[in-house]
């Protein structure tokens, strides 16, 4: 008997990296949310040109850019000289991210918003 479909059913296949190509065309004028461990993380607005507003949902945003470097979607944010890469690939249940840069592993799922919002009111609003 042989172990080759065994070992196809005790380990799932890794899936592809999404290209750039790919990433634009599934996440292009839409709000994503994403939980860690089933822990609320954040969410990001894909806008036109690549441009990117993310937000641990905490009513802090910060305005960015992506671009495709290798297997891997980079984002470098305003103000920040320092891209962060994420490997994303694609599920039946949406986006996975896996971020590993050298301080740790951060693993990211796309969840349904669940009446949730992006809200960035804007700089000093009320001060």
């Amino acid at each position: 008997m042989s172990l080759i479909p065994f070992l196809l059913c005790a380990f799932p296949a890794v899936a592809d990296p999404l290209t750039g190509d790919a990433f634009d065309s599934y996440t292009q004028g839409k709000t994503l949310f994403y939980d860690s461990e089933g822990r609320t993380y954040g969410a990001e607005a894909y806008l036109r040109n690549r441009r990117v507003r993310w937000s641990f949902l905490d009513g802090t945003c910060q305005e960015g850019h992506w671009y495709p470097q290798g297997d891997e979607i980079c984002f470098l944010y305003d103000g920040s000289d320092r891209p962060q890469c994420w490997r994303f690939d694609l599920s039946e249940r949406g986006l996975n991210a896996v971020l590993d840069d050298g301080f740790g592993r951060t693993e990211l799922n796309e969840v349904p918003p669940e009446g949730r919002d992006l809200i960035c009111p804007g700089p000093d609003v009320g001060v």
